[in-house]
């Protein structure tokens, strides 16, 4: 059983952003980080599957975008690299969660430096850029909405409505570090926002394009393979029903059964493998664990 165990966790951890190396969430001994492990956000972020779920939500979500989709076509490598990409996101958002103060600020700057790089004009001839402060609000309340759905649906389906709003109003830190405005705080005000912006929502032929990427893409080994497919599909079964739809992803009701039943089968194999994560570092440092 041992030997499975490191298996899987090799496999998992593989995906995160531990395997980039630049990162020692274990030191300085004590330091609270930007959140500390009393926080929502602690307890949101530090459970492995579903916030494997939710960060392919979050990414479907945020491709409905025409210029965030516009960002992503011209400056990514996500064709060619897309486990690289999904080692960064993993690492900015466990590193600013999870990591010390210093390499909290040390993440945001740099991806701040990024952003500044990142522009362009999409194909219906508006120009964006990645800095653009309203920009970065879609991205972050796409990403962060669909990590808390990830939670209550496969982790805790009992978080207080308080809690999640504490949650909202924790992580909010984040994308106005970054640069984001008018970012919503609260269960209401994400619901609000979300309603708000769906007039600027499309699917279109390059939408398609990066989703079929994503349905297609290799897992890390062979094991890995049935639960990176079950993961993508319940990343999908996650999204908003008219998100399904502008997508062409709608799922019906006996495929979504088998996806419940088999995440909620796999999560606790992956929770019991995963001893080394960024969340179990960062409780080392801070003599919890």
């Amino acid at each position: 059983m041992e030997a499975l165990r490191r298996r899987i966790e090799k496999q998992a951890m593989s995906l995160t952003g531990l395997a980039l190396g630049q990162l020692d969430l274990e030191s300085p001994k004590g330091d609270p980080g930007l959140f500390g492990p009393n926080s929502i956000s602690w307890r949101v972020h530090g459970d492995f599957p579903s916030m494997l779920v939710g960060g392919i939500s979050a990414l479907m979500l945020q491709l409905l975008h025409p210029l965030a989709l516009a960002g992503v076509w011209d400056h990514s490598n996500f064709r060619h690299d897309l486990i690289g990409r999904l080692r960064r996101t993993s690492q900015f958002i466990s590193g600013t969660t999870f990591g010390a103060t210093e390499d909290a600020h040390w993440l945001i700057e740099k991806v701040r430096r990024i952003h500044l790089q990142v522009e362009g004009t999409a194909p219906d001839g508006r120009p964006y850029a990645a800095s653009d402060p309203h920009l970065l609000t879609w991205v972050h309340v796409a990403e962060v909405s669909s990590f808390l759905a990830a939670h209550l649906r496969y982790r805790n389906p009992r978080l207080s409505l308080a809690d999640q709003d504490a949650y909202y109003q924790e992580i909010a830190l984040i994308a106005e570090r970054l640069g984001a405005h008018d970012v919503p705080r609260s269960r209401r005000e994400v619901a609000h926002y979300l309603h708000e912006m769906r007039p600027q929502l499309s699917c279109d032929a390059r939408s398609q394009e990066v989703i079929g990427i994503l349905l297609n893409a290799p897992a890390p080994s062979r094991l890995a393979k049935p639960v990176a497919k079950l993961m993508l599909h319940a990343g999908i079964e996650l999204l908003p029903q008219w998100a399904q739809q502008q997508l062409g992803l709608e799922q019906g009701h006996w495929q979504k059964r088998l996806i419940h039943l088999g995440v909620h089968g796999t999560a606790p194999v992956l929770r019991w493998a995963m001893r080394d994560g960024s969340a179990h570092r960062a409780r080392r440092r801070m003599g919890i664990e």
